[in-house]
């Protein structure tokens, strides 16, 4: 199985548990690891055969526009819509990280990590 990864896609939310958080906003960085077969695109190279990365681009986007209190919520909503709409991942992985998080302390961010199996 072969694997195809979106590093550090950066997004400005409003997610948090602070009413700040929901009027201010801040950056967010995410990242997704999909495995699935790969071979028949290496050598057909049509796009067909793989998972259109924009696509899954988009699907992150749309998930992190939606409020939550909880960085939780929103990565297993990610996932959630990931495997409803392509059915050739056999896994996924995805981590959502909040930048310069707003906590008395010098943290650069805070993240939170799901694995799946479909």
């Amino acid at each position: 199985m072969q694997k195809i990864k979106l590093k550090d896609l950066k997004v400005y939310a409003y997610h948090g548990c602070m009413e700040e958080e929901a009027k201010i906003g801040s950056y967010y960085l995410v990242n997704l690891t999909i495995w699935l077969k790969l071979k028949k695109a290496g050598k057909s190279d049509h796009l067909e055969d793989t998972i259109n990365y924009g696509e899954l681009s988009q699907i992150i986007k749309d998930q992190m526009a939606i409020r939550s209190h909880l960085l939780e919520n929103v990565a297993l909503r990610i996932l959630s819509q990931i495997k409803k709409q392509f059915h050739k991942i056999k896994k996924a992985k995805v981590s959502v990280s909040k930048v310069n998080p707003p906590v008395n302390a010098d943290i650069n961010h805070v993240k939170v990590s799901f694995k799946k199996k479909f």
